[in-house]
């Protein structure tokens, strides 16, 4: 598969825009919840229910026919003027005028604005902080809550309607009447308008759950963001992990270019890091006649499994890796044996590899190209009990139906095959995460 075209015609997302648009997901779904179990939307659903009544609504024409603010004109006047009088109204529109948001406005639409959200570039750049210190602001942040919102718009709506001779005759008609605002059916009604104003509420009314069902039904079971910067550190250990105990765990291959030096090409710290380096190393090395022997290389780098950290059969597992240099990059499942084996990502140069063996060598496979490997992706493996499906980002790459039905843990490593071209590279894993499915 070829995602250059996914990547022109817009069907494949940058990692930014589709890491933010998964955190926005993410935050709605919270947010959606939060409401729904709120003694504020029982409240709303209650009142709905009361004021949207006939009995309710015949009391109010009754009331009306007595009372001045039981009347549409009443409670237009005392809206206009809650806004009018509002201090925060009058910034946002004292704001609108002012020539520092139409530069920040212009910025905002620029590719550089992305800088902002990059704390190295805002305290090297005058102008960057100058522009991060705006968007904090209160007269931003103001315009921000105000910008194309329901006070605003009613606002505009209520000064026209005001203004109108039609209003002006209606209203003065209805001065001399009893209030309507001062009625128990009233106080219920203003507390309902109040609710259906509420944010929280029209959010969730104006929400379709079904948007959701992927973040219900997926658990987070593991997270590991390689915060530690020594392999000592950790439980992830150096070397493959075999099922059988007398096997070497630190090893090299006899047709692989690079020495795996037992967790010293490894580090950690904001990403994990694997390097494949130019230098002399002694490595014991497996040969398929003779068995472990000692082989010098000219080149080294590491391999790290988690089979003392986490396992899980099925689910969804992903992670966030870029990679440079020749050398191949593998993140892999395994249960410690040759096979089953999962490449949820195997990079050689510009191309990537997706697939499986299955527990009898049975391999399916596909090769992507058209991504930029040392920019970060998403790789991405959703496995349930009859499919296994290949995402880079929000987009499928490969799906097959090969039967796997081991628990299988995750293994990260760089190695040079023997009739590739050898130079350095690294491989970097920013996030691991798994998942079950419910």
């Amino acid at each position: 598969m070829n995602l250059l075209f996914k990547k022109m015609f817009g069907g494949f997302q940058n990692t930014g825009k589709f890491e933010t648009i998964e955190k926005q997901l993410i935050a709605d779904y919270n947010r959606y919840k939060k409401v729904e179990n709120s003694d504020e939307l029982k409240e709303y659903s209650q009142l709905y229910e009361i004021v949207k009544s006939a009995d309710f609504k015949e009391k109010k024409k009754t009331l009306q026919n007595r009372k001045y603010k039981d009347t549409q004109e009443s409670r237009d006047m005392h809206a206009f003027h809650r806004y009018d009088s509002d201090s925060k109204i009058k910034l946002y529109y004292n704001t609108l005028k002012s020539k520092r948001l139409a530069d920040f406005l212009t910025f905002k639409e620029s590719d550089e604005y992305l800088l902002l959200g990059d704390k190295k570039a805002v305290k090297k750049s005058l102008k960057l902080k100058a522009l991060k210190k705006y968007e904090k602001s209160k007269e931003y942040r103001n315009y921000v809550r105000f910008h194309e919102s329901y006070p605003i718009s009613e606002y505009e709506r209520l000064k026209v309607k005001i203004s109108t001779d039609e209003f002006k005759k209606a209203n003065a008609f209805w001065t001399n009447s009893k209030r309507w605002f001062k009625t128990d059916e009233c106080k219920l009604e203003h507390k309902y308008f109040k609710l259906a104003d509420n944010a929280d509420i029209k959010f969730f009314l104006a929400e379709e759950p079904k948007r959701f069902e992927w973040v219900e039904k997926a658990q987070l079971t593991f997270r590991e963001d390689f915060r530690w910067k020594k392999l000592d550190e950790t439980t992830w250990k150096a070397g493959f992990f075999y099922s059988n105990p007398n096997l070497k765990s630190i090893h090299s291959f006899l047709n692989e270019k690079q020495a795996n030096t037992g967790g010293a090409n490894v580090v950690g710290g904001k990403e994990l890091t694997i390097a494949t380096k130019i230098q002399n190393f002694k490595s014991s090395t497996w040969h398929n006649a003779k068995g472990f022997i000692e082989k010098e290389y000219e080149f080294t780098s590491d391999v790290i499994n988690g089979s003392e950290i986490f396992g899980q059969k099925g689910g969804f597992i992903r992670a966030k890796i870029r990679f440079s240099g020749s050398p191949n990059h593998a993140f892999w499942l395994t249960n410690g044996e040759k096979t089953p084996h999962i490449n949820i990502m195997l990079g050689k140069g510009k191309k990537i590899e997706v697939g499986a063996y299955d527990k009898n060598g049975n391999y399916a496979s596909s090769k992507i190209s058209g991504l930029t490997p040392s920019k970060y992706h998403i790789y991405s493996l959703y496995w349930t009990e009859n499919e296994l499906v290949w995402l880079i980002n929000n987009v499928v790459v490969f799906r097959t139906n090969i039967e796997i039905n081991d628990k299988l843990f995750p293994i990260f490593n760089s190695f040079i095959p023997a009739k590739k071209h050898a130079s350095e590279g690294k491989l970097q894993v920013k996030w691991l995460e798994f998942y079950e499915i419910k």
